[in-house]
C-alpha cells in the first residue's frame, strides 16, 4: 500500500480524503482512515512525506500530504522492486487459462 500512497503523491500534494478518493478510483477499494493516516505517519516518520496544515475557506482546515526528495528516491526504488518482483513471477506462474 505504501507504493501505492507514494505514487499517488507523485503529482502533487493532497489531503487525506482526497487521497483516499485517488486510490478508490483506481481500482483500490475504499481506504478506511484507520489504515490511511497510520501509512501516511509512517511515511512521514521516515522522511518520504512531509506535511502543512492550512486553514480551510469555508471549513476546517486540512493537512496535505507531499512527497520529500527522500520519498521520490524511495518510490523509485519500491517501483523498480515491485517490477522486479513481478517479473520474477510472471516467469514462475502458468501462462494465463492453463
Amino acid at each position: 500500500m505504501d507504493l501505492c500512497v507514494l505514487t499517488a503523491l507523485k503529482d502533487g500534494e493532497r489531503y487525506g480524503y482526497e487521497l483516499a478518493q485517488q486510490l478508490l478510483k483506481s481500482g483500490l477499494g475504499q481506504i478506511k482512515g484507520g489504515t490511511l493516516y497510520p501509512l501516511l505517519a509512517r511515511l512521514e516518520k521516515a522522511g518520504h512525506v512531509s506535511t502543512e496544515w492550512r486553514e480551510g475557506i469555508q471549513g476546517p482546515g486540512r493537512k496535505y500530504y507531499f512527497l520529500t526528495k527522500s520519498g521520490k528516491a524511495h518510490l523509485q526504488q519500491q517501483a523498480d522492486n515491485w517490477q522486479d518482483f513481478s517479473n520474477l513471477v510472471g516467469k514462475i506462474l502458468p501462462p494465463k487459462g492453463r
